[in-house]
């Protein structure tokens, strides 16, 4: 097997993006930045890609290395998730509760909820399983999860519901991209006829974008890509314009380093819902999880 990236690389690179430069991203790793810029050069020979562009005002990502980075994210955040995990079976204990959750309500709504879930039920030990729409549903259908977030214009079939939130997706593009300075409104033709970097069939965002589409033609997405932090990276990176909920580009947006485009005529809001297996509702810590998360709709 080929080596693997390691950890601590993957962590670099997404801090270069997060945190603007090489030398914060080393100083958050507590390493010297030399010894920081020689594990992105082996990064970068492992992939194969150009990562970082080297200048002598520092270092940014590359359009390559912000999409790597939305990748390593993942990675990094399932390493932290395996490691909680296994601290939860070496402490033991009776109170287990397993969700899944799609990936925008997971980053950005359910860890407040599991925190409040925590502070109510200190001994129950939750696990979490992020997927898009259409894997929580069927995780909650085949018994393996007893509580699923999802995002979607519908219940997926064979489940109950009950709405926990709303939702808006938006159109986002780079600073550099002629829609950031446009004067007039978008509209829904012109944006079906657009490529965009999109989520991939499955997920809740695509899955309400593409009802939006159902009676425009539409042209064929630039790029499908399975996280939020991906689709990010490549519009940042000028790829094309994309599409995504208004919660996973908040901080994008403040900073500037994505711009929203004005719609016209669309309606891009979507509920976002708890499900379980239809007869099954949800008791125990599950059915606690449940009142927490409508309580905050």
């Amino acid at each position: 097997m080929s080596e693997l990236p390691d950890l601590v690389s993957l962590r670099l690179l997404v801090d270069v993006g997060e945190l603007g430069s090489l030398g914060q991203a080393a100083r958050a790793a507590g390493m010297a930045q030399p010894s920081a810029s020689k594990r992105i050069a082996r990064l970068e020979r492992r992939l194969g890609l150009p990562l970082l562009e080297r200048s002598p005002r520092g270092s940014a990502l590359t359009r390559e290395g912000k999409i790597v980075a939305g990748w390593a994210a993942q990675v990094v955040g399932a390493a932290h998730e395996l490691v909680r995990a296994a601290e939860a079976v070496r402490r033991g204990g009776s109170g287990r509760l397993r969700v899944a959750a799609s990936m925008t309500v997971a980053e950005y709504l359910l860890p407040r909820w599991l925190g409040e879930l925590q502070a109510r039920q200190p001994d129950v030990q939750a696990g979490l399983d992020v997927t898009n729409s259409a894997g929580v549903a069927d995780r909650v259908l085949a018994g393996e999860v007893e509580l699923g977030f999802v995002e979607g214009p519908a219940v997926p079939d064979g489940l109950a519901g009950r709405v926990v939130g709303a939702d808006r997706l938006v159109v986002v593009v780079a600073p550099g991209h002629p829609w950031a300075r446009r004067r007039t409104l978008l509209r829904g033709p012109e944006l079906a006829a657009t490529p965009l970097v999109v989520r991939e069939p499955g997920s809740g965002t695509r899955e309400t974008l593409d009802v939006v589409f159902s009676a425009l033609h539409r042209a064929s997405p630039r790029l499908e890509l399975g996280s939020n932090a991906a689709v990010k990276g490549a519009a940042q990176a000028g790829v094309a314009p994309a599409v995504l909920s208004a919660y996973a580009v908040e901080a994008e947006l403040t900073t500037g380093r994505l711009v929203e485009v004005p719609l016209y005529g669309l309606d891009l809001a979507r509920t976002l819902r708890a499900v379980w297996r239809r007869g099954r509702p949800p008791t125990g810590s599950a059915a606690t999880l449940l009142a927490i998360a409508a309580h905050s709709a």
